[in-house]
C-alpha cells in the first residue's frame, strides 16, 4: 500500500505548508536528509494554547501531537514532492508546554510517533526521539514538534 493510500485510509487530508512566523524556512534538504522546522499545535487554525498538567490532560496533548504530525506530513510532502520517496522518519523532537510536575511528555509525543508508524509502516515510521517538558512554547502552544526524514 502506498503512503497516500494509507493517508487516505486514515482520513487525513494533507495541509499546505504554513507560512513561517519568524526568520526561518519551513524545511531544509541536504543530501538525503530533510529537516523540518518546529510546527506548533493548532486547533481550528489557531495556536492550540495550554499547558499539560495545568489545563490540558495527556490525551489532549496526544491529540495535539497527532495534529502536528499531520501538518509535518504536509510540509514533508512539499519538501520532497512525493511521500513515497521517504526512506525513513529518522528523528522526532517534541517540546511539551508542561507544568513543573508533569512527567508524561513521552506519552504526549506518542500521538505523533504512532501516526508516523501508521502512515509509513513499522520500519520506515520508527524513529529516534526526544520529548522535553518546557516552560513555554511560542504563542502559548501546548506542543511543538520538529522532524528529520531520509529520502531516496
Amino acid at each position: 500500500m502506498s503512503v497516500y493510500d494509507q493517508i487516505k485510509k486514515l482520513g487525513i487530508e494533507l495541509p499546505p505548508v504554513s507560512v513561517p512566523a519568524a526568520a526561518y524556512v519551513p524545511f531544509v534538504r541536504t543530501g538525503n536528509l530533510v529537516f523540518l522546522s518546529g510546527h506548533i499545535a493548532k486547533k481550528d487554525g489557531k495556536p492550540w494554547v495550554g499547558q499539560l498538567g495545568v489545563n490540558l490532560q495527556t490525551a489532549d496533548g496526544q491529540a495535539a501531537a497527532r495534529a502536528i504530525a499531520i501538518d509535518l506530513l504536509g510540509t514533508l510532502h512539499a519538501a520532497v514532492g512525493d511521500l513515497n520517496q521517504v526512506s525513513r522518519i529518522v528523528k522526532v523532537m517534541s517540546l511539551v508546554n508542561s507544568a513543573p510536575t508533569y512527567t508524561e511528555q513521552h506519552l504526549v509525543t506518542n500521538g505523533a510517533s504512532e501516526l508516523f508508524a501508521q502512515v509509513f509502516g513499522p520500519d520506515k515510521g520508527a524513529h529516534a526521539r526526544s520529548a522535553f517538558g518546557v516552560a513555554q512554547i511560542p504563542l502559548g502552544a501546548c506542543v511543538e514538534i520538529e522532524l528529520i526524514a531520509e529520502v531516496a
